[in-house]
C-alpha cells in the first residue's frame, strides 16, 4: 500500500457521518503527484475509491505534502485554498464541508 493510499484510507476512517446529513456529493482529489480518489457521500454514507468519478460535484487539486498537512491538522484547508496551495474547480462551496466531514482527530 502506497504513502497516498494510506492517506485516504486514514481520511474515509474519520467520516463524520452526522455532518453529512440531506448531502449528495462526490468529493474528487487530484494530486500532483498523479493520484486520483474520490469520497462519494450518499445517504450519510462514505465510499472511498481510486481513480476518476465521472461526475465529481468538486474537484480538489493539491500535491501531496499538501493533503498530508491538512489531513494531519498541520495546515488548515481552507488557508491552503486561500493561498493556493489547494485549486477547487465545480461547487467550492462544498469544500468548507470538509473539516466537518473529516475531522481532524
Amino acid at each position: 500500500m502506497t504513502d497516498t493510499q494510506v492517506m485516504f484510507e486514514e481520511m474515509a476512517g474519520r467520516f463524520n457521518s452526522s455532518a453529512a446529513t440531506g448531502l449528495e456529493a462526490v468529493f474528487q482529489y487530484k494530486l500532483d503527484e498523479g493520484d486520483t480518489y474520490f469520497a462519494a457521500i450518499s445517504e450519510g454514507n462514505c465510499v472511498l475509491e481510486q481513480g476518476e468519478h465521472d461526475e465529481p460535484s468538486v474537484v480538489l487539486l493539491m500535491n501531496n505534502q499538501t493533503f498530508s498537512d491538512v489531513l494531519r491538522g498541520e495546515t488548515n484547508g481552507m488557508q491552503a485554498f486561500m493561498s493556493g496551495q489547494i485549486r477547487a474547480e465545480g461547487d467550492i462551496m462544498l469544500a468548507t464541508r470538509l473539516e466537518a466531514l473529516f475531522p481532524v482527530v
